[in-house]
């Protein structure tokens, strides 16, 4: 019987796979704000999508699914 092929788990908590591709949530925003400018923080909400260049390593990442 062969094994069941796994998904990367580091890959499973960072990124989700939506219509548009794969999202994710911007590094850098979790603690020691207070030296950061309001705009660097501003344009780290929210979350984005992959760009096209890393769909294929997301995607071998993610083969089990």
């Amino acid at each position: 019987m062969a094994t069941k092929a796994k998904v990367h788990s580091g890959a499973s908590k960072r990124f989700k796979k939506t219509g548009a591709g794969y999202k994710f949530k911007h590094a850098n925003k979790s603690h020691i704000l207070t030296k950061m400018t309001t705009k660097r923080k501003r344009h780290l909400r929210g979350t984005s999508i992959i760009h096209a260049n890393d769909v294929a390593s997301i995607d071998r990442m993610f083969r089990a699914n």
